[in-house]
């Protein structure tokens, strides 16, 4: 198939899977009804509308596209759309092997940025769900509403600063002749500047810091919902502390911690401006490697196939998410 005949599938798609939603909605008629007389003729028609251009020219078409380039060849402008514009498996087989006339050894490089951007993803949101837990708890079942402003305010405000601008703030903390190292050289607990940025541990921190806040909330959210009779109706049953936070929060919390999860893995695995501005010169990440097939090495088709490579493993994780939590995509949404 060539590339002409596979740009009018992909501008069909939207098209199907528009009349998918269609005939889908039309079979739910109540569900249909229901929101048309909740908010009425133009409302609904503005929501239908603009949800579904938004969906399909901000999402559905530039995803498809980007598909569809990653199986074409680099080809000099004037040979796009030739005989020479053909559908080819070779920008995925330089992702396994570095080549695409050769099989004989791997693409270790880039294979292990890849691994490593995913196993330290899965890594930070287990971090920032170990963190995130207890201070959500807190504010949802224990603290006052005058202390959940305070701590709300002082969670949102750091946020009003620019993500580029806090890390390069991180960047100044933990440079060699940083805050971070002065002051651990001042108390005596170290003798030479440690390198952060070359150990990655900076890249690491604004990572786990630059998405805090979106698993803050939705665990806030989901723990805030829960009656808190229950947890006093265990604890009157000698239930420890444990016990009510693995049998009954957490079980109570699983919406919030799917959702919030998923999001931190998938913008962690996806980050560019961290492992750019808080990497070391030795640092492994994927996501700077599909920057540098688009703009250092002009291969659009091959940073496409990178980039797809990456969406189909986060899709592959949110639906492992799902799996072990034992929820619908409907129910993570609430």
């Amino acid at each position: 198939m060539t590339a002409a005949t596979g740009h009018w599938l992909v501008l069909a798609l939207p098209v199907l899977v528009l009349a998918f939603f269609v005939i889908s909605a039309r079979l739910e008629k109540r569900s249909i009804a229901s929101f048309w007389r909740r908010n009425g003729t133009a409302v609904s028609i503005y929501l239908l509308g603009a949800v579904g251009l938004w969906a399909i020219f901000m999402i559905v078409l530039p995803q498809l596209f980007m598909v569809e380039m990653s199986f074409r060849p680099k080809l000099p402008p004037t040979q796009m759309g030739g005989p020479r514009d053909i559908y080819t498996l070779q920008n995925y087989k330089y992702f396994l092997f570095g080549s695409t006339s050769s099989t004989d050894s791997w693409n270790v490089i880039h294979l292990r940025a890849f691994a490593i951007t995913i196993v330290a993803s899965v890594l930070i949101t287990l971090f920032n769900f170990a963190f995130c837990y207890p201070l959500a708890f807190y504010m949802a079942q224990v603290a006052t509403a005058a202390r959940v402003r305070v701590l709300l305010l002082m969670l949102i405000a750091p946020y009003w600063i620019n993500e580029v601008l806090r890390a390069f703030a991180l960047r100044v903390i933990f440079a060699g002749s940083g805050v971070l190292n002065r002051a651990l050289q001042g108390m005596g607990l170290i003798t030479e500047p440690f390198d952060f940025l070359g150990a990655d541990v900076a890249m690491y921190v604004g990572l786990s810091y630059a998405y805090l806040l979106l698993l803050v909330f939705p665990l806030y959210n989901a723990v805030e919902s829960l009656d808190k009779r229950q947890i006093e109706a265990a604890r009157d049953l000698g239930a420890p502390w444990w016990h009510i936070h693995l049998f009954i929060v957490m079980p109570h919390a699983k919406p919030g911690i799917a959702s919030g999860c998923t999001l931190v893995f998938m913008l962690t695995s996806g980050a560019l401006a961290a492992p750019l501005v808080l990497g070391g010169p030795r640092t492994l990440w994927f996501t700077p490697i599909v920057y540098d097939r688009f703009y250092q090495a002009f291969n659009w088709p091959q940073g496409a196939a990178y980039a797809f490579i990456l969406l189909l493993t986060c899709v592959a994780f949110v639906l492992a998410v799902l799996r072990l939590s034992r929820l619908s995509l409907g129910e993570m949404t609430k």
